[in-house]
């Protein structure tokens, strides 16, 4: 069923707005605004539109995607864009009451990052090392050694990795520039490993793919065609370097978080390092992180330590 043309203006207005005074990424746009065409869809059913949906329009879109076995975090994700959108609505005095006021979220919203055991990215990370201390290692070997060292050592999403420019990378400080969600800017620092799968990545490997460049191609990461990697050839390689298949560049980017904590980095450093917005964004990982947190409980709270055997 196709969406209404009134709606199909709202969504598309509100996409600009997204766009030029919020500054999303287009890739962030697109899921807002797929989400508003399926609640758009849903309500035409019921002889509704955007401008004028109701509370029960809100909840039954909710109930429906429950029916049909869509995960809670999907249904979450979409809640939390109407909320956007109608909280924009609003401010623009286009609508006097706000349908998703009372809208309960999914319980599972807070669903807790899944990461992976230290050993496991220790093992992914000493597999591509080899390959790329080889004495023949190609130019390949090299880049994909270095993306992986940059996603766990800087917790970089894959979107942050393939917009990475040479530019931004400044390993005499061991740090780099990110730009992240909404066109934000971070430092992150390096260590050492990365820095070095960097350089010999930059030295050995990225000449010889920018040679098939075309124009100045500024990009830190090339393909064999010299063009900017895709996320879904990310994805691809990191998927392809764990065992079990079951990695990725966001587990990766969690597995960053989770062990920086449970090696006792504070949330507020974390959430920086991370570049998330809000410090509740960063608090799941105490929860991920509980192990550590009662460790350390024994060791400092006056209460908190066993008795010893007698």
């Amino acid at each position: 069923m196709a969406v209404g043309a009134g709606n199909v203006r709202l969504v598309k207005e509100y996409g600009t707005y997204l766009r030029v005074e919020k500054g999303l990424q287009p890739n962030s746009v697109e899921a807002y605004t797929r989400d508003l065409d399926q609640f758009a869809e849903f309500i035409e059913k019921r002889d509704a539109v955007l401008i004028s949906a109701t509370q029960a329009d809100v909840s039954g879109c909710m109930e429906d995607r429950r029916a049909n076995h869509v995960e809670s975090r999907s249904i979450a994700r979409q809640l939390s864009g109407l909320r956007g959108f109608y909280r924009w609505l609003l401010i623009d005095k286009r609508i006097e009451h706000d349908p998703t006021v009372n809208i309960e979220t999914p319980a599972s919203w807070k669903v807790l990052p899944k990461s992976l055991a230290e050993t496991e990215v220790a093992g992914m990370l000493e597999r591509t090392s080899v390959a790329a201390r080889a004495a023949d290692a190609d130019n390949v070997s090299l880049r994909d050694h270095a993306i992986l060292e940059l996603l766990y050592a800087g917790g970089l999403r894959v979107g942050e990795i393939c917009a990475l420019r040479v530019s931004d990378v400044r390993l005499d400080v061991q740090r780099a520039q990110v730009r992240g969600k909404g066109d934000k800017e971070r430092i992150v620092p390096l260590g050492r490993k990365a820095c070095e799968a960097i350089e010999a990545y930059l030295e050995r490997g990225r000449p010889e793919l920018a040679r098939h460049a075309t124009g100045m191609q500024q990009t830190m990461f090339l393909s064999v065609r010299g063009n900017a990697l895709t996320r879904q050839w990310v994805w691809e390689l990191v998927r392809n370097c764990s065992d079990g298949k079951t990695a990725s560049p966001h587990k990766l980017r969690h597995s960053c978080a989770t062990h920086m904590v449970e090696h006792g980095a504070d949330l507020r450093s974390v959430q920086t390092f991370l570049g998330h917005a809000d410090i509740a964004t960063t608090q799941v990982y105490t929860h991920v992180a509980l192990g550590h947190l009662k460790a350390v409980h024994r060791l400092h709270h006056p209460r908190g330590k066993r008795q010893e055997n007698a």
